[in-house]
């Protein structure tokens, strides 16, 4: 894998092929939404069917959680923008070489899936504290109740770490093997690594939505 084509934003250091790729992913995940959603009816045509499908696939994920469908749009643009950009991986988009970088799955690159589990953090801390307070984290002054809350802020910390992370590895990993295999034979053999990573593109948004679903369900619950 090359290095990221690297520049700067006034003092910011960015990763331009990352930012690329992610407005890209962003755009196809926000056109193909706009045109499945354009003149619903009350008889769905197959396109509104499908958003609809995929709509009730959220929902139905959600079903559990209190007020889930208030959740939907985070969950459904995670999973969505992520699954986006993981394909990318394994699009054509990669055979255009930078001078340094490539136009590979944004989500290769540490800083935007440590980005996005910062963001499902502040989303489900949020509505921790919205559903019950300083009591989300507070467990009473005594030795079990400070145990109790420090684990959670612990764990609170751990958490998008352990998200970030594994996207990253799994994405990184799998377009390393598939450049490997294209540089010892570029024909037919990388073809079977190539459709398991487009399996793995779907596993690892899925992934991330239910563990993203899993946090939310722990800070609302009752029983937390």
């Amino acid at each position: 894998m090359d290095e990221h084509w690297a520049g700067y934003i006034g003092n910011l250091h960015v990763h331009w092929d990352t930012l690329i790729t992610m407005w890209f992913a962003m755009a196809v995940v926000i056109i193909i939404s706009f045109f499945l959603t354009r003149n619903l009816n009350i008889i769905p045509g197959k396109a509104q069917t499908a958003a609809e499908s995929i709509m009730n696939f959220f929902l139905g994920n959600l079903s559990e959680v209190k007020d889930g469908q208030k959740h939907v749009p985070i969950v459904a643009s995670l999973f969505l923008f992520i699954l986006t950009a993981n394909l990318m991986g394994q699009l054509p988009l990669r055979l255009i070489h930078l001078k340094e970088g490539e136009l590979a799955s944004p989500t290769n690159d540490i800083n935007l899936t440590a980005a996005l589990a910062v963001l499902v953090l502040v989303y489900y801390l949020y509505q921790g504290f919205k559903e019950k307070g300083f009591r989300y984290i507070y467990h009473g002054f005594s030795i079990t109740g400070i145990i109790t809350t420090l684990v959670d802020i612990l764990e609170m910390i751990t958490r998008p770490l352990s998200l970030a992370l594994r996207l990253f590895a799994n994405i990184l990993a799998g377009e390393i093997l598939v450049s490997v295999v294209l540089g010892l034979v570029a024909v037919i053999a990388p073809i079977p690594i190539m459709l398991f990573e487009i399996f793995v593109a779907f596993i690892q948004a899925f992934v991330f939505m239910m563990l993203t679903i899993a946090y939310i369900t722990s800070a609302v619950s009752s029983e937390h």
